[in-house]
């Protein structure tokens, strides 16, 4: 299920640990997301038992070929992947807690403000499960 339409924020079922808001694109402001990938966010940031500000949800095709070496292509713009801006400690049990998502992407240095962890559960064989960014 894509939610994608004016009743998004009666449909939304994800609160209180995710709002609609911090998964719309900041290009075009359309929200897309897939039920089944909200539902496992939704299960593991309630076992986490911390925050995940999410930094990055829907991407349109052209804002993902902006910011993404993925182009025009990739998870975030199917609505099944999520950025989260998180370091330290949290970071390791959410690692444990997102063992059933195929893309695992982390950014653990430099400033923390800049730290995240990126989730998706598309799978693919062009692309290593856990990777790390530059």
């Amino acid at each position: 299920m894509i939610v994608n339409d004016a009743n998004v924020f009666e449909a939304w079922q994800w609160q209180p640990h995710f709002r609609p808001m911090e998964f719309v694109c900041k290009h075009c402001g359309q929200l897309r997301v897939d039920s089944g990938f909200m539902d496992k966010l939704f299960a593991i940031r309630a076992a986490l038992g911390e925050p995940m500000p999410v930094t990055s949800g829907y991407r349109c095709p052209e804002h993902n070929a902006r910011v993404s070496s993925t182009g025009p292509k990739g998870p975030h713009t199917t609505g099944h992947a999520g950025d989260f801006s998180m370091s330290g400690e949290p970071v390791t049990r959410l690692l444990i807690l997102s063992q059933q998502m195929t893309g695992i992407g982390l950014k653990q240095h430099g400033p923390h403000r800049g730290r995240f962890v990126h989730l998706d559960d598309l799978a693919g064989d062009s692309r290593p499960r856990i990777w790390t960014y530059k």
